[in-house]
């Protein structure tokens, strides 16, 4: 829950009863968690204009995939998928050939 553990939720709750009172608390969450239902609200909205603003072919979007890292990591997979379906042997030079299985690449002592 955004890096924090029990513990800190503890301090927390107990710095707040200690500054608020436990009988301004309840109100106080009240008010936070009518903050958080806007918020959700809000983003949901923004959400919904977007898609309804880009047409029917956006209809599946998520803020989620408008994320920069997540727009790489995917790019990056699409490329790392494709490499292994065109997984073509690699061209040699003139007088080289790939080794074969099991094989151990040539050994020069005098070039070590």
């Amino acid at each position: 829950m955004f890096g924090v553990g029990l513990t800190e939720l503890a301090v927390i709750a107990f710095v707040a009863i200690f500054v608020f009172g436990p009988d301004r608390l309840p109100d106080l969450a009240r008010q936070a968690g009518q903050i958080v239902r806007q918020v959700r609200r809000m983003a949901d909205n923004a959400r919904d204009e977007l898609r309804a603003e880009l047409g029917p072919e956006y209809a599946d979007l998520e803020l989620r995939d408008l994320d920069p890292r997540e727009i790489v990591k995917r790019h990056i997979a699409e490329v790392l998928q494709e490499e292994d379906e065109d997984e073509a042997p690699r061209p040699t030079r003139r007088g080289q050939r790939p080794l074969d299985a099991g094989e151990a690449p040539p050994y020069d002592a005098d070039a070590t």
